[in-house]
């Protein structure tokens, strides 16, 4: 099992840490023994580069930390903060070089003593920085930590700095007094360069400003979902090394619920495949599909305003639609209340299909929601299959089984499977098992419901 982010990005702050200090110290008393202007510059720089490792290694520890009542998107952000501040730094430093060396230029400043020390010592100092700086740049792209970058610029700068102090000394050998402090002034110009580049990342984030290729990304990994219809509006910022994304999502009207929260959990999946660590915000819009079919949109209707219809038939005269619907209302609800409920949804179906649509309700009793109910007695279980079995005979519909009969106070509530032959269409199916329902409750005044499954000969 791979180590947690926080511990591998403290891990690599802490051992920057001891590897700048190190090479700062020497740095630092080469240079004031050979009195070398370039490389005192560069062990300051290498000491504000320690500055910032420390610095990166307290803020690594605080920015992984979740969410809470306070800081609703996390602690990323400290991450950029932290850069901020030692981008300062550097340029503070960069400023102090670039004084000092005009200094030493205009004062004519003897060059350094040369000896073999600060060349072995800057060679070290490069191959120590060029490693620190591969790994703290692996570790900051795996993590995306605005703060480990900042820190592996600024080795990256020392590797670059230390190649322009050994070429100072070089010239300074040569003969070329200047060669020193233009070492030192090359210096002070890196740094502000790197720390110009890395100032405007950092900026840019603060700023929200949406990570490159991200909003693309997010977009087609959420177009690619099953049931969503087109993405309206998707924003993207970066609070550490998470995208938060608030999308706006178009989703067919005529899916149910359940069905529009599995488009969501599957639009987060691919947007943290697509993008890594990722929060996605998803607001479903629900629009109509150019292919929803005219008894869908009544459905819509309906549904919106919390009525229950079935048997929706609709005929097309010539241009013109006839709609007629079964509309099922409390059954202890008085008939001017239920015509009003009807009339408002003949109104509503007019509003969306033109003024010309002829609309037939019919009003029926809602089905009660039938307290618990008790097995009938075998004997009563026999006699009704038998007279199911009796009624199927002359039709196609046969082998009547698994005939269950239930008591409640509304009355009995019969419910059996058949078979029927497997080309024989729903429509004809649905003709004789009502037939046989029918003729059940003519035969027995006591069954309320006759609930029928019918399959094909094959199933289980």
């Amino acid at each position: 099992m791979s180590a947690p982010i926080t511990t591998i990005k403290s891990r690599v702050a802490a051992i920057s840490i001891f590897a700048s200090a190190g090479m700062a110290a020497t740095k630092f008393v080469v240079g004031v023994a050979i009195g070398s202007l370039a490389l005192i510059s560069e062990a300051l720089h290498s000491s504000v580069d320690l500055v910032a490792t420390v610095i990166t290694w307290l803020v690594v520890r605080v920015s992984d930390q979740p969410a809470d009542e306070e800081h609703h998107y996390g602690h990323g952000k400290i991450e950029s903060l932290s850069a901020l501040g030692v981008i300062a730094l550097l340029y503070v430093l960069a400023g102090g070089i670039v004084v000092q060396a005009w200094s030493h230029l205009r004062d004519g400043a003897p060059p350094p003593t040369l000896s073999a020390v600060p060349f072995v010592v800057l060679l070290i100092d490069i191959a120590v920085n060029f490693w620190r700086a591969r790994a703290l740049h692996r570790t900051a792209l795996d993590t995306k930590s605005q703060a480990l970058e900042a820190d592996a610029l600024h080795f990256a700068s020392d590797v670059f700095g230390s190649s322009a102090v050994i070429i100072g000394l070089a010239l300074s050998g040569f003969g070329y007094a200047w060669g020193d402090a233009a070492a030192a002034i090359g210096v002070a110009i890196l740094i502000s360069v790197l720390g110009l580049k890395l100032g405007r990342s950092t900026i840019e984030t603060l700023l929200d400003r949406a990570p490159e290729g991200a909003a693309r990304k997010a977009t087609a990994a959420i177009k690619a979902v099953l049931g969503v219809i087109d993405v309206e509006r998707l924003r993207v910022r970066m609070v550490g090394s998470t995208h938060f994304i608030d999308a706006i999502v178009q989703v067919p009207r005529t899916w149910p619920i359940d069905r529009i929260e599995e488009i969501k959990r599957k639009a987060q999946d691919a947007v943290a495949k697509a993008l890594g660590d990722a929060d996605l915000t998803f607001t479903a819009v629900p629009v109509a599909r150019d292919n929803e079919s005219v008894r869908e949109r009544i459905m819509v209707i309906a549904r919106n305003s919390g009525l229950a219809i079935h048997h929706v038939t609709v005929h097309d005269l010539g241009g013109k639609l006839t709609v007629s619907i079964d509309l099922e209302v409390d059954g202890e609800m008085p008939l001017t209340q239920a015509h009003e409920i009807a009339h408002d949804l003949e109104h509503s179906i007019r509003d969306e299909f033109g003024a010309d649509v002829e609309v037939d309700t019919h009003i029926e009793p809602l089905e009660p929601e039938l307290p618990l109910g008790t097995d009938a007695p075998p004997d009563r279980v026999g006699e009704i299959a038998a007279a199911l079995s009796r009624f199927a005979a002359d039709g196609e519909i046969h082998d009547i089984h698994n005939v269950r009969v239930r008591n409640t106070d509304a009355g009995e509530i019969v419910n059996f499977h058949c078979r029927a032959a497997p080309s024989m269409s729903v429509i004809k199916v649905h003709e004789n098992v009502d037939a046989i329902e029918r003729a059940l409750r003519r035969a027995f005044p006591s069954v309320k419901r006759v609930i029928s499954h019918a399959e094909p000969p094959y199933a289980e």
